[in-house]
C-alpha cells in the first residue's frame, strides 16, 4: 500500500505544475498553432482566388464566404461525433489529420509550376488548380469546424472539480492563444505571399503563404499527440443535441396528429411531448427555443463582419499601402482587427461598462448586442465613404480590366491584368502580329513574342494607375524594339491611403466586442446546465447563415457600384437592428438553474405523492382483505 501511495504521489506531482495539469500546455500550444494555420490561410485566400485562380470579385467573394460558412456548420457534426461515437480525444486526432491534409493540398494547388509547361509564369491548366484548392478547402472546413467544439471542452475536462480557479485561468489563456495566433498569422502570411518564388519563373509566393500554415497544423497535431499519455479522456456519454432534436420532432408529430379541435389545447406546443419525455427536459428545451428565437436576426451582423476578409481586402487592393519605408500588403490590413480586440476587450470590461453602470444606465446584454449591430452598420457606412473616395481618385480597375478591347483572335490565355497594382489596355494591329501573340505581365516587364523573336518592355507603374501601351504598325524586332512602344497614363497612380480603412475596422471591432463577446456570455447564462453546447452550436450556426447571405447578395444583387453595395448592407443591418431591439424589449431574462430546480422539486414531490397514493391504495386493499378474512371467520 505504501509503494502504491508513493507511485501515485509521484504520478500526481509529475502531471501537475503549479497546480495546473501538464496536459493543458499541450492543448494550449495546439490551439495556438491551429488558429495560426486557419487565420493565416484565410488571410490570403480571397487574393488567391482573385489573382491566382483569376476569379472575378463576386466569385472570389462567394467562394470565400461559402468556405467560412462551412467552417461554422461542421462544428455541429464534430460535436455529434465526439459526444455520441469517438469521444473528444479521438475526434480531435482524426479530424486534425484531415485538416493537415487539406492545408497541404491547398499549398500544392498554389504551385504554378506544376502545370506551367510553357514556363511563362502562369498555370496552363487552371482547372487542376481549382479542383485541388476546392478539395483542400473542403477538408479544412471539415477539420477546423469539427475540432472547434472539442478542443476547449477537452481542455476543461483536464481539471478536477476543486480546480475551478485554474479552469477559469485556462479558458482565459486559451482565448488569448486564439487571438495571438490570429494576430501573428495575419501579419506573417501576407508577407510570405508578397515574396516571389518558383522553379521556372518567379511569381507571388502563395505556396509559401499556404505552406507555413500547413506546417503549423502538422506541428499542432504532433504536439497534441505527444501529450496523449497525460490526458484525462472521458468516454462519449451520448449527445444532448440528438435528444433535443428527437423531443422537438416528437412534439411536432404529436401536435400534428392531434390537430383536431376536439383535443384540448396546451400552453406550449412543446407540451405535446409530455407523453414520451420528462417535463424537465421539455422545460429545458423551451428555454433553449426562447433564446434561439432571439437568434433569428443575428446572422445579418456576421454578414457584414466577415466581409473584412473579402470585400474590404479587395477594397484595400485599390489603395496606396505605402507607409514610408514599409509597404503594407492589402491582406495585412486585417491585423487591425485582432490588435484592436486585444486592446478593446479589457478597456470595455474595466472602464466603459463600469462607467456606464455608474451613470445609472442599465446596459443589459441584449442592449449591448443592439449597439454592436449598429456599430457594424456604421462601419459599412465608413467603408462606403472610403469607396467613394477611391472611385474619385482612380477608375474602377475591375471594370476596366473586364472591358479590355482585345480582338478574340489575339486574346492569349497567358494574358493577366494585375489590378492590384495597375491595369493595362493594349492596342495591337491585326496585320502586324500573328495569331499566337503572347503578352506576359511579370512585375513591370512585358515580353512580346511571335515564337521566333522576343521584345521586352519595362516601365515603372504607379499604385492603382492605368496605362495604354501603344504598339505601332512600324514595330520592328531587334535590340531597340522597346523604344517604339509608347505608354499613355490614362489614370494617375492612386494616392488614397489604406490608413483610411482604420476607422471602419475600429467601428466593426467595437461592434464585435459588444456584440460577439456579450452574445457568448448571454448564451451561456441563459442556457440550461446540460444544453450550453446546444446554444453554442446555434450561435455558430448564425455565423454560417450570415456568410450565406453574402453569397445571395453578391450573386443576385449584381450591384455595379461597390459603395452602393456597402450602403445596402448597412441599411439591411440597421433594419434588422430595429427588429432585434423590439424583440429584446419583450424578452424576459431567465435563471435556468432556478427553473430546473423547480422542476426537480416538483418532480420529487410528484414521485412522493405517487408513492403516498400507492401506499394509501395498499392500505385500502389490505383493509378490505382483513374484512374479507373476518367475514370468512365469522361464517
Amino acid at each position: 500500500a505504501a509503494d502504491h501511495y508513493s507511485s501515485s504521489t509521484k504520478l500526481y506531482s509529475w502531471h501537475y505544475v503549479c497546480g495546473y495539469p501538464v496536459s493543458i500546455f499541450f492543448i494550449v500550444v495546439n490551439e495556438f498553432c491551429e488558429r495560426f494555420s486557419y487565420y493565416g490561410m484565410r488571410a490570403v485566400l480571397v487574393l488567391y482566388f482573385r489573382y491566382f485562380l483569376r476569379f472575378d470579385d463576386d466569385l472570389a467573394t462567394s467562394i470565400y464566404h461559402t468556405f467560412v460558412a462551412l467552417c461554422y456548420l461542421t462544428p455541429i457534426l464534430g460535436a455529434v461525433v465526439a459526444d455520441s461515437w469517438l469521444g473528444k480525444f479521438k475526434t480531435i486526432i482524426y479530424l486534425s489529420i484531415v485538416y493537415a491534409i487539406g492545408q497541404v493540398v491547398m499549398a500544392v494547388s498554389a504551385i504554378h509550376d506544376i502545370t506551367d509547361t510553357d514556363r511563362d509564369g502562369t498555370p496552363d491548366n487552371l482547372t487542376l488548380h481549382i479542383v485541388l484548392s476546392m478539395v483542400g478547402l473542403l477538408l479544412i472546413a471539415l477539420g477546423t469546424g469539427g475540432i472547434k467544439p472539442c478542443v476547449a471542452a477537452f481542455g476543461g475536462d483536464q481539471f478536477q472539480d476543486h480546480q475551478a480557479k485554474q479552469r477559469s485561468t485556462f479558458f482565459s489563456v486559451f482565448y488569448l492563444c486564439i487571438n495571438g495566433g490570429s494576430l501573428l498569422s495575419t501579419i506573417i502570411t501576407p508577407i510570405l505571399r508578397g515574396q516571389e518564388c518558383g522553379i521556372h519563373s518567379q511569381q507571388k509566393c502563395y505556396p509559401l503563404a499556404f505552406g507555413v500554415p500547413a506546417a503549423l497544423m502538422v506541428v499542432a497535431l504532433v504536439v497534441f499527440i505527444i501529450g496523449s499519455g497525460m490526458y484525462h479522456k472521458t468516454e462519449p456519454q451520448g449527445n444532448i443535441m440528438l435528444d433535443v432534436c428527437k423531443c422537438i420532432g416528437f412534439a411536432i408529430k404529436n401536435r400534428f396528429r392531434h390537430r383536431s379541435s376536439s383535443y384540448p389545447k396546451r400552453m406550449h406546443w412543446m407540451d405535446w411531448a409530455e407523453e414520451k419525455y420528462e417535463k424537465l427536459l421539455i422545460a429545458q428545451i423551451k428555454m433553449v427555443l426562447k433564446v434561439l428565437f432571439l437568434y433569428i436576426p443575428l446572422p445579418m451582423f456576421w454578414t457584414l463582419f466577415d466581409q473584412k476578409g473579402s470585400r474590404w481586402t479587395l477594397q484595400a487592393t485599390t489603395m496606396d499601402g505605402n507607409f514610408g519605408s514599409l509597404i503594407l500588403q492589402p491582406d495585412q490590413m486585417q491585423t487591425v482587427n485582432p490588435i484592436l480586440i486585444l486592446t478593446l476587450v479589457p478597456i470595455m470590461d474595466s472602464v466603459v461598462y463600469p462607467l456606464i453602470k455608474k451613470c445609472g444606465l442599465n446596459f443589459t446584454p441584449l442592449r449591448r448586442m443592439t449597439v454592436g449591430m449598429f456599430l457594424a452598420a456604421m462601419a459599412f457606412v465608413a467603408a462606403a465613404l472610403v469607396q467613394i473616395q477611391i472611385d474619385v481618385s482612380v477608375y474602377n480597375t475591375s471594370t476596366l480590366c473586364g472591358s479590355l478591347g482585345w480582338h478574340k483572335e489575339y486574346a492569349a490565355k497567358s494574358l493577366k491584368c494585375v489590378c492590384r497594382y495597375f491595369c493595362l489596355h493594349y492596342k495591337t494591329h491585326k496585320h502586324r502580329f500573328p495569331k499566337h501573340l503572347f503578352l506576359l505581365i511579370s512585375r513591370a516587364t512585358f515580353t512580346i513574342t511571335n515564337g521566333a523573336n522576343t521584345c521586352e518592355y519595362s516601365r515603372e507603374f504607379g499604385f492603382g494607375s492605368s496605362y495604354t501601351l501603344l504598339i505601332p504598325s512600324h514595330f520592328a524586332w531587334g535590340p531597340t524594339c522597346s523604344e517604339s512602344i509608347s505608354g499613355v497614363e490614362d489614370i494617375q497612380p492612386n494616392s488614397f491611403h489604406m490608413g483610411w480603412q482604420i476607422p471602419q475596422y475600429f467601428l466593426i471591432t467595437c461592434g464585435e466586442v459588444v456584440f460577439s463577446v456579450t452574445g457568448l456570455e448571454f448564451s451561456y447564462s441563459q442556457a440550461p446546465s446540460n444544453m450550453k453546447a446546444v446554444l453554442q452550436a446555434g450561435w455558430l450556426f448564425t455565423v454560417a447563415i450570415g456568410n450565406f447571405i453574402v453569397l445571395i447578395v453578391a450573386e443576385i444583387a449584381q450591384i455595379e457600384e461597390q459603395w452602393a453595395e456597402f450602403v445596402l448592407f448597412a441599411s439591411l443591418l440597421v433594419a434588422v437592428c430595429v427588429i432585434f431591439s423590439i424583440m429584446a424589449y419583450f424578452y424576459t431574462y431567465m435563471d435556468p438553474a432556478e427553473i430546473e430546480a423547480q422542476f426537480r422539486d416538483k418532480g420529487g414531490k410528484e414521485e412522493s405523492d405517487k408513492e403516498e397514493l400507492q401506499m394509501q391504495k395498499k392500505d385500502v386493499v389490505d383493509h378490505h382483505n382483513e374484512d374479507d378474512e373476518a367475514k370468512q371467520t365469522k361464517m
